[in-house]
């Protein structure tokens, strides 16, 4: 007896033993979870208790082991946790909602649905179910964790406030109907929910998300919203914030201002939101005034506020005063945010201060990728191009934006060889290759003038799902454009589910380009019907295709209500295509007193509309003139030369002209060599004036030779003042015969199939002489033939051409 009362009596002071030195571990993992927001600290301390657990014989219980999962999860330590968890003969619901809910932080959901559904039915619970729907509402499956709702209400557990708000959270990720966000309300309203403002919150969250859906009505559920919000019998800073948040990303800022105004307390995210919604409209100002009232009421700036006004500095062109918030930030902050860095970056490059931009990249401790992008997008909209090329290839780290930024940049740039060579290089590295990619390889293809190429994308871009794409359709629109299908960029306008200025702009640009004047201006008149602003590059567009077309007064008209009625300054560019206009229409005096009273110095594009004009219509004194301003401006450029020794010799004064060309070659300029090109076979031939180096160049001669007798018969005869040249006719008549643009055209003739279009592309502009033989080749050939020469299109079909003989 006295034995078994001793081995009770050690037994009880064991347990004791045991029960003290669980409450110290308990404890001491309690004062560790005050701790974890100090990772690396908290982290080697909770490995030490840990350890001195294992060594001590000590064996936790579940409210221990619970504890020590529970830490390790919130200090990085999941595969610790796991390896405690797996230990666990039977892990009661505790542990498991603590492994799911740390899986779901981690962002891996499928892990976190494995310990979820290995959890029986009979100690699952409420709290157990909400990590699950928190974890896929955090990890953006709205579907999956309403459907984990669902599942808990058919297996009759009670969803509580935390239920409905992670459910409401995952349903506005998903809702794209009215429909959803009042079938939910029904339910949350049943429940009773409607007494916590968490819930409450949530359902506003959801209205607000969901009005931002184009297949809903934005009006309704935000006056949905709205109606909860002033309903809640008490709100907290959550609730003010959603609904003037709300408010903002469905445009309607003055309902935002108004429900900002009513607020007693103005926290600084509402006084955040009303700016950042002020700068996406663009009312600049009214955020500037927004940020003085915040200012005044004193409150403090944070980065969200500077990033935002910084923004609105940099769209506004307001350089100074970016500056001045830049400084206040240095002397403010001790600690400056990267997105703070980021936003300067991008104030600097867009008011044209590159190299000051790259500074403060260089300034910054920690890059992140927007940053890198940031200085990639300086160089590449500046058109430092190859400064662009160096810094992309010293990128630690690219994503698709980059790779975007740089295929476009290219494009944008003239180098479209290089542009499809890099976004081939995205295929290769499998790049997520999205719309904007596309874009840049279609721009490209634009540049190029390679149509297979760029059709072939156009197919892709179906393929993928793409073709709704506002950029890639407007890339398509001046792909199509510029490689002479107008009626391919016709349709692709016409058939884009929404076009925006950029798609009018570049179909206007198209038909200008291609001759048909009175349609480019029609277009121009409907946009303006529907209430589309135009912008500069509007009347530029519009302004060349009436100077295209010979539409003189139409010009002129737009040209004039540019200032007048939209209130847009007309810069040099404008006013080099009103002299355009004027000159190839032969008003030349009249061209001569724009230049005369224009608001700034004429620059060489003005000058070189004029002589243009001057060498057409035979104005050798008003030429000379328009030359000599060119020879103080661009005294190596080698055109004046040219365009000044063809009006000599189209006047007949031979002297004048050998004198202009002994002039350019004793300055020591040369002439750009006109060449001609076309694709066969997926082969481009390229072709200069007298060729005898293409290996089938005799053939054309041939062929050109027999082409001739015909069209002679039909009336064609060499136009020989195209020869800018003293010599004899017959010498007149075979210098002609030898343009480049006629041997390429006539190479197409042999090699490409009966009836197929003959493509040509030249980098100057076409002779007189080869634009009216074309007509005649167009019909007796019965072949349309489109060249593109420096300026424009043109399109030969039975004999006529699509300028109508105007340009």
């Amino acid at each position: 007896m006295k034995n078994a009362a001793a081995a009770v009596k050690t037994s009880l002071q064991n347990q004791s033993a045991m029960g003290s030195i669980a409450n110290f571990y308990a404890v001491q993992l309690q004062l560790l979870c005050r701790e974890h927001k100090h990772a690396t600290s908290a982290s080697a301390l909770l490995r030490s208790i840990h350890a001195n657990m294992i060594t001590s014989g000590f064996r936790p219980r579940s409210h221990i082991l619970n504890r020590l999962i529970d830490i390790y999860c919130k200090n990085s330590g999941l595969v610790y946790a796991k390896r405690l968890f797996d230990r666990i003969p039977q892990p009661d619901v505790m542990s498991r909602t603590t492994m799911i809910a740390a899986y779901s932080a981690s962002g891996k959901p499928k892990l976190a649905r494995e310990v979820f559904d290995k959890t029986p039915l009979s100690i699952r619970d409420t709290v157990c179910y909400n990590a699950m729907i928190t974890c896929y509402s955090h990890n953006n499956d709205g579907h999956a964790a309403i459907k984990i709702f669902l599942d808990m209400r058919w297996k009759n557990f009670q969803p509580d406030e935390y239920s409905y708000s992670s459910v409401l959270a995952a349903l506005a990720l998903v809702a794209d109907h009215e429909m959803h966000c009042r079938q939910l309300h029904c339910t949350v309203a049943k429940s009773g929910m409607t007494n916590f403002k968490c819930v409450v919150n949530a359902l506003i969250s959801v209205y607000v998300k969901c009005a931002s859906s184009p297949l809903t009505s934005s009006l309704l559920l935000m006056d949905s919203a709205s109606k909860l919000f002033y309903e809640m019998p008490e709100r907290n800073d959550l609730s003010w914030t959603t609904i003037i948040t709300g408010y903002v990303k469905n445009d309607d800022l003055d309902a935002a201002r108004k429900v900002f105004d009513g607020m007693d307390e103005k926290l600084l995210v509402a006084w955040n939101a009303m700016i950042s919604g002020y700068v996406h409209k663009g009312f600049i100002f009214e955020a500037l005034d927004m940020l003085r009232k915040m200012y005044l009421a004193g409150m403090k700036p944070d980065e969200f506020t500077c990033t935002s006004i910084l923004s609105a500095c940099a769209d506004a062109g307001l350089f100074l005063l970016g500056k001045q918030v830049h400084a206040y930030v240095k002397r403010t902050e001790e600690e400056i945010h990267v997105s703070v860095y980021n936003a300067l970056i991008t104030l600097y490059w867009k008011c044209g201060r590159v190299d000051d931009a790259r500074k403060v990249f260089d300034n910054l401790v920690f890059k992140d990728l927007v940053s890198w992008n940031a200085v990639l997008s300086a160089y590449v909209s500046a058109g430092r191009i190859n400064e662009a090329k160096l810094f992309f290839d010293e990128m630690p780290e690219k994503n698709s934006l980059a790779w975007v930024v740089m295929v476009s940049g290219l494009a944008q740039n003239g180098l479209g060889e290089d542009g499809l060579k890099l976004f081939n290089q995205m295929r290769v590295k499998g790049i997520e290759l999205c719309d904007y990619a596309f874009a840049g390889a279609i721009a490209s293809c634009a540049v190029l003038g390679a149509l297979e190429a760029g059709c072939q994308l156009h197919a892709q871009l179906i393929q993928r799902g793409y073709d709704s794409s506002l950029s890639a359709g407007n890339a398509l629109v001046t792909f199509y454009g510029r490689s002479g299908v107008i009626e391919a960029a016709r349709n692709v306008f016409l058939t884009m589910p929404c076009v925006d200025l950029v798609s009018w702009n570049a179909l206007i640009a198209a038909l200008g380009q291609h001759g048909y004047g009175v349609q480019a201006v029609e277009l121009f008149e409907q946009m303006l019907h529907e209430n589309i602003m135009p912008d500069r590059i509007s009347f530029l567009t519009v302004i060349s295709a009436c100077s295209h077309a010979g539409l003189v007064e139409k010009g002129r008209h737009y040209f004039n209500i540019m200032h007048s009625v939209y209130k847009i300054n007309p810069g040099e560019d404008h006013y080099a295509r009103l002299i355009d206009l004027l000159s190839r229409a032969g008003r030349l005096l009249e061209a001569k007193e724009v230049i005369e009273n224009m608001p700034y110095k004429p620059g060489a594009p003005i000058w070189e509309a004029l002589l243009a004009g001057c060498r057409t219509h035979r104005d050798v004194d008003l030429g000379v003139e328009a030359a000599e301003k060119l020879f103080e401006l661009t005294p190596q450029h080698d055109g004046t030369y040219i365009l000044l020794a063809n009006t000599f010799a189209a006047a007949g004064r031979w002297d004048d002209a050998a004198k202009v060309r002994k002039l350019m070659r004793d300055q020591g300029v040369k002439k750009e060599p006109g060449c001609s090109w076309i694709k066969v076979e997926n082969t481009v031939h390229v072709f200069l004036v007298g060729d005898t180096a293409h290996p089938e160049i005799q053939e054309v001669y041939n062929y050109l030779k027999e082409l001739r007798l015909k069209m002679r018969k039909m009336g064609y005869v060499p136009d020989t003042q195209y020869v800018l040249h003293d010599m004899e006719t017959e010498q007149k008549e075979y210098a002609l015969s030898t343009h480049s643009e006629k041997l390429a055209v006539v190479f197409g003739l042999l090699k490409l199939p009966r009836g197929a279009t003959i493509r040509v592309f030249k980098n100057l502009r076409i002779c007189g002489d080869c634009h009216n033989a074309f007509k005649f080749m167009s019909k007796v050939e019965a072949r349309e033939i489109i060249v593109r020469d420096g300026n424009r299109f043109h399109h030969f079909r039975d004999g006529e051409c699509s300028c109508g003989n105007y340009w």
